[in-house]
Parts: structure tokens; sequence; C-alpha cells
């Protein structure tokens, strides 16, 4: 069975493919399209992820199986993969330590206000007090999204003594339901997002939303940034109805010159490098094609097998 798979992991792959899978490597866009049309197997993960969606929509009849080290699925064809009954596997996880200690370095930061520490350590400006006084102690913080990088992002808050309640679809474990955590919003010091990108996430955080959160709480994102209504946040931080906000995402990305996100007042923006923040991805990854290739080949039951119907 013919499988797609991106040069750049040939090393890592090569060596141990299963008996059966018999590869084509691609380096660009269009040898993707073109080793799809008659492949079972697809990992063409490529930056920008509309690239993606394009190689899939050339594959040919035969296509059974999608890999990709991404965790969201926003930017895949899934219409034409749930017709099709192509199984898709995601990388939920193989980024979710990185992405999880950026959340909390958000956190470190709004609470001791480091992007002021740092512009004034551009200017040679030395600070006689601490622009940033909070303590994560008895905070609160709401992380919508409980997932693998939700639970990361909870285990690394609880040990700075700061109150965690996840968001989950069943409200498990003590968790929110996605009906019950806006009421509460409220309650909480920093209100991560860390959901996957579907479309019940779009416009997550609006206006009502943003207007029921404490004046001195801060809204971190390290989901996507469709995720929040620009307009509501751009006017929460011009007027301190909120106290900040942290973007990893925005919307559009990369944000443009001249966006006034770039200088809304109390926003920090970190050009979503949360999950570049790392080097072993493409190792993780590989692990994880190999083990779902061994299980295919087999037919037994693979990982990460994403909810085409959910999104992710």
């Amino acid at each position: 069975m013919k499988a797609v798979l991106p040069a750049i992991a040939r090393g890592l792959l090569e060596p141990h493919l299963p008996v059966g899978i018999e590869p084509a490597w691609f380096a660009s866009p269009d040898e993707a399209k073109a080793m799809i049309a008659d492949a079972e197997i697809a990992w063409v993960d490529m930056q920008p992820t509309a690239l993606v969606a394009d190689a899939i929509r050339a594959a040919g009849p035969h296509l059974r199986w999608v890999s990709t080290i991404y965790a969201g699925l926003d930017a895949f064809p899934l219409d034409l993969l749930r017709a099709r009954g192509v199984t898709v596997t995601n990388g939920a996880g193989i980024n979710a330590v990185a992405v999880a200690e950026y959340a909390v370095l958000g956190v470190l930061a709004a609470a001791k206000r480091f992007d002021i520490v740092l512009r004034a350590a551009d200017r040679q400006d030395w600070l006689t007090d601490a622009p940033g006084k909070v303590e994560l102690a008895d905070t609160r913080a709401l992380v919508v999204g409980y997932g693998t990088i939700g639970r990361l992002i909870g285990e690394r808050l609880a040990a700075f003594g700061v109150a965690v309640t996840g968001v989950t679809r069943s409200g498990r474990d003590g968790t929110l339901t996605p009906g019950a955590w806006a009421a509460h919003i409220g309650d909480f010091d920093w209100v991560i997002l860390a959901a996957p990108s579907t479309d019940a996430t779009r416009a997550l955080i609006g206006p009502q939303e943003i207007a029921a959160m404490r004046r001195t709480a801060w809204l971190i994102n390290i989901a996507r940034g469709d995720m929040i209504d620009e307009a509501a946040l751009l006017a929460a931080l011009a007027d301190g109805g909120i106290a900040g906000a942290f973007l990893d995402p925005t919307d559009p990305e990369p944000l443009p010159p001249g966006h006034p996100l770039w200088t809304a007042p109390n926003c920090m923006i970190s050009m979503h490098l949360s999950g570049r923040s790392q080097t072993k991805m493409f190792q993780r990854g590989a692990a994880l094609f190999l083990d779902n290739a061994r299980a295919f080949v087999a037919g037994a039951s693979m990982r990460n097998v994403a909810d085409l119907d959910a999104g992710y």
C-alpha cells in the first residue's frame, strides 16, 4: 500500500516502516498533490496549512488514512474525508508539554507584568518598583478545553497554588460543561483557552463573556485566534474592562503590521510560537505514525483517531 510521507522525516521513518507500506517521499506541495492520487496513506503536513487541504483534495479513491502532527483539524477538508470514510489520526499530545508551558508562561508574565519589565530593560530604564505584584497562589483559573493540553496546564498551575476548573464536553471529574462555564466566568482570575477549533468554538469569547469577566482578570489564548471576538477584546483592553490578554494565536495569522492588537494596551502577543517551542516534534510525530502504521497494516486499533463530526 502506497504512503505519501514527508521527506523531512525520511530518516526517522524509513528504517522502521512495516512490511507492506511503500513510501513516496514528497518535498514540495506539487509532489504531494501528484503522489497522493493513488495513495492509501497520507501524511502531508505543510505550512501554510491550506496546502494540506489542497493535497488531500487531490487524493484518489484509494485514500484510507490521513495522519497529521497537528492537533486541530480546522484546516482539513473534513466533509470530504467524512464522505469518503477516511480515518484521520491527529497529533494531540505531540506538542502538549510545550504548549502547556507557554500557557503558564503567559500567566506568569501577566502576573508579574514581565512585558513591562522587558520594555524598561530595552530602554535601559532601571525600575524601582515591580509593575506586577499578583501572586499566583490562591488565584483561580478556568481552562476551557480540559483535554491533553488543558490537563497539563492545570497540573502546572496547581503547583503554583492556583485553583483550576476545567471545561469538558462531558463534565467529567468535576469539570464544567460547555453550557455551564460562561455563567461562572466572573469567578476567575485567569481564563485560559485550550479548546480545539470547531464551528462551535468560533467567537467563544464574545462581548457578553468579556463583560462578565473580572476587571482584574487576564485572558490567555493558546488555542485558535478565532475563538475571541476581536472587536470586543480590543474594546475591553482599551477601557480596562479586563486586565489584559496573552495571545499566542491571532486571527489573522501572521498578524499584519499596523493591526490594532499590536498596540492594544496590556496585550502580549507570542506569534503562535507555543507549539514550536520544542525540539522533538518530528521525533514524536514519527513515533506516533509508526505505531499507527503497524496497527493499520495489522487491522488493529490506532491511536489519536479523530472524531470528524466533532472536528478533532
